[in-house]
């Protein structure tokens, strides 16, 4: 295969992964708390055995997230939780800590807020955030401090990092980091919402058609080089 075909190649796996992260956004559409995640195309020497030694090829392996807000839907639910501004919830689960923007919580049989997975919210100090059982009123202010039937009872903690790069996505609605999180004083919690998925349905099907197009494109290079070797071969092959 020549240098054309190579990097044909390289583009035709990135624009491969790009589908499906943007085929991953539009399943998400409805998800509450969903980041819409992108690629970026970035150029890659590599060695390769051919005329030259190297080729300019395609690499699609950075992941972008977006920081967007999601349109607010009211629930009415007491534990159901929406982030407005930056921020996220801690979760305390089996892998570790984990940052949410997804605030859909119910006690569990001991008290505990989790998450529909059995994820325990955890507060500013990183404990978790008990319901007494016989709880006859919930608030929860926008700074996150919970009362209940009057008197405060913890206060949810809201964490973030200092760059979105820093957050490593584990499934549809939680990141992982390595990165030290900063509290986050400036957002408030609204009690009683839920912020949907960012992605722009719009521009996510524009996207997808975008794509498509391109990979036919280079689909049909490949094809026509497949072409033009079979010609150089059979005319080569006639002349000896």
């Amino acid at each position: 295969m020549d240098v054309a075909g190579y990097v044909t190649l390289s583009r035709q796996q990135g624009l491969e992964r790009e589908m499906q992260a943007v085929a991953n956004n539009i399943a998400n559409l409805s998800t509450a708390g969903f980041r819409r995640e992108g690629l970026i195309f970035a150029e890659m020497v590599s060695a390769l055995r051919v005329e030259g030694g190297s080729a300019a090829l395609t690499d699609t392996h950075v992941r972008t997230t977006s920081t967007a807000q999601g349109v607010m839907r009211a629930t009415g639910g007491t534990f159901d939780l929406a982030i407005e501004g930056d921020g996220f919830f801690t979760l305390e689960t089996p892998g570790g800590i984990r940052l949410t923007r997804a605030g859909s919580f119910t006690p569990n049989a001991g008290g505990e807020l989790v998450t529909p997975l059995g994820h325990r919210l955890l507060d500013g100090g990183g404990g978790p955030v008990f319901v007494p059982p016989d709880a006859e009123s919930i608030a929860i202010a926008p700074d996150g401090t919970m009362t209940v039937d009057g008197q405060p009872q913890a206060r949810i903690g809201l964490f973030t990092v200092d760059a979105p790069w820093q957050l490593t996505r584990v499934d549809g609605v939680s990141f992982q980091t390595d990165a030290p999180l900063r509290p986050v004083e400036e957002a408030r919690v609204l009690q009683g919402f839920l912020e949907g998925s960012n992605v722009n349905a719009v521009a996510e099907i524009s996207r997808m058609i975008e794509v498509q197009r391109a990979y036919e494109a280079g689909q049909r290079l490949l094809d026509r080089e497949d072409e033009r070797i079979r010609q150089v071969l059979s005319t080569v092959t006639a002349r000896t």
